[in-house]
């Protein structure tokens, strides 16, 4: 049994410097430590906190605490090792994660270069109009939201059949059929439609005009050349990458 008398030899520059602090003792980073003396009268560090303590910084400690152990009361080394061991753990595990932070990052900046392809394209999703028929929309822009990569666009209503004048302009008319002039004021007439943008002809291929009585008009000059172009919504919609299914 151990009866003499245990000094331990404590080097204040040493233990400082693993502490991380400047000459007069004060720290030079965020560390909570907690201490406690052991029966010979040595302070000792139990426990040491600090989100940016290596696993270089734990070796060190450990190699001080048991410098400064007393020999009737070693330490538990294998408690020791263990503590080192879920350090390293730890240390290698926000490595990974930070790693795995870098690799999302730059592949989210490759789908979004490669999804600015989509820009001006027609796109479809997964929603449906009354009809069954997929929505179809006019791609605006590509971005992340949260996260997410989406794309901007306007929906297309409907397709819409051009009519033209005898100058060669193309005739202004709406959903209803009502025609308007230059200044977009009213000019009385209709053209006849099947459906929203589809007009009806007549046995020689001209579009039906009605005037303000609803009488067809017989003499005309606006010309159907079979061109149709698309009606957009006026208000822009939010769509979910995944969410597309269809690009034309």
């Amino acid at each position: 049994m151990y009866t003499g008398n245990y000094t331990g030899t404590y080097d204040e520059s040493k233990y400082n410097q693993i502490k991380n602090r400047d000459n007069d003792g004060y720290t030079t980073r965020t560390v909570k430590t907690n201490s406690a003396t052991d029966a010979s009268g040595n302070s000792y560090t139990t426990s040491v906190s600090n989100d940016k303590l290596t696993n270089n910084d734990f070796l060190n400690l450990m190699i001080q605490e048991l410098k400064l152990q007393d020999p009737t009361k070693p330490m538990d080394s294998q408690r020791m090792m263990d503590s080192q061991l879920q350090m390293s753990t730890m240390e290698t595990n926000r490595a990974m994660a930070a790693s795995m932070e870098k690799l999302v990052a730059t592949f989210n900046q490759t789908s979004l270069s490669n999804a600015t392809n989509l820009i001006g394209k027609n796109v479809e999703d997964v929603n449906t109009d009354e009809n069954g028929v997929s929505k179809a929309y006019s791609v605006l822009s590509v971005e992340t939201l949260n996260g997410e990569m989406v794309v901007k666009a306007r929906q297309i209503l409907y397709y819409e059949d051009v009519v033209k004048d005898a100058d060669g302009n193309r005739l202004a008319y709406d959903a209803n059929g009502f025609i308007y002039n230059e200044d977009g004021e009213k000019t009385g007439q209709k053209i006849v439609l099947k459906n929203p943008g589809e007009i009806a002809v007549d046995e020689d291929g001209k579009p039906v005009i009605l005037d303000e009585n609803d009488e067809e008009v017989a003499e005309h000059d606006f010309v159907y050349e079979g061109m149709t172009t698309p009606v957009y919504s006026s208000e822009i919609s939010t769509i979910p990458f995944e969410n597309i299914t269809k690009v034309f």
